[in-house]
């Protein structure tokens, strides 16, 4: 059974990827900071589960990660779909407070990395795949999306660069649109999105990514 480990997977396209996955028979790492609610979701789940709660921005807890894929045969999928949007309601870049928008940074990009880093040796050896789950934010300059923005496009950049110096491993950067999630609500407080699709709309179109293998790119579903 391919192995996948999918970060912030308690809820929204996270949960919704993990259902997808586990139906399509893979085993599976999943990662949330809620420990309760990660543990409800992998209840939910069939075959190999393996549901490790704590922060991506901890080195210790992304080896766990890392280790667990590893116990279940080695890692084929990384899905760096774990994030934080930052203040609610999203301030304009010059009212920006700096210790959140390091905080975005640091979730958004610097742990996705040193995830991704660490998990590059095993998803070489087994023609892996990286999943960056990206956002229109991160090539549309919308007002008070300077901060997650910003922090999604330096994601971008480093898929980019990833893919030419890993040639042997797919890397897609991969907008899903909008959905209804609960960070999409905080981006909105107060706003009906009912209109927005829910995440498990999306999922049929990655399971086809991964079945296909494209070359590495940006991928809107």
């Amino acid at each position: 059974m391919p192995v996948a480990i999918i970060t912030g997977a308690s809820r929204g396209l996270g949960l919704a990827l993990a259902h997808g996955l586990s139906d399509a028979g893979w085993s599976l790492v999943l990662d949330a900071r809620g420990a309760e609610d990660l543990r409800t979701a992998a209840d939910q789940l069939d075959g190999p589960v393996r549901a490790i709660p704590g922060d991506i921005t901890d080195a210790g807890h992304r080896a766990e990660l890392v280790a667990a894929a590893e116990e279940l045969g080695g890692l084929d999928l990384l899905v760096n779909n774990a994030g934080v949007l930052g203040p609610s309601p999203l301030p304009p870049l010059s009212d920006f407070p700096l210790d959140r928008l390091r905080e975005v940074y640091e979730v958004n990009v610097l742990a996705q990395l040193a995830l991704t880093q660490q998990a590059l040796p095993t998803l070489l050896a087994r023609d892996g795949a990286v999943v960056l789950v990206t956002s229109d934010a991160a090539v549309e300059p919308y007002p008070g999306w300077g901060g997650y923005g910003s922090a999604k496009a330096a994601l971008e950049q480093i898929g980019k660069v990833l893919a030419v110096e890993a040639p042997a491993l797919r890397v897609w950067v991969v907008d899903p649109g909008d959905l209804r999630t609960q960070m999409h609500q905080d981006a909105f407080p107060g706003e009906d999105i009912s209109d927005r699709q829910l995440p498990e709309a999306v999922v049929p179109a990655y399971v086809k990514l991964l079945t296909e293998r494209p070359e590495s790119g940006r991928v809107r579903l």
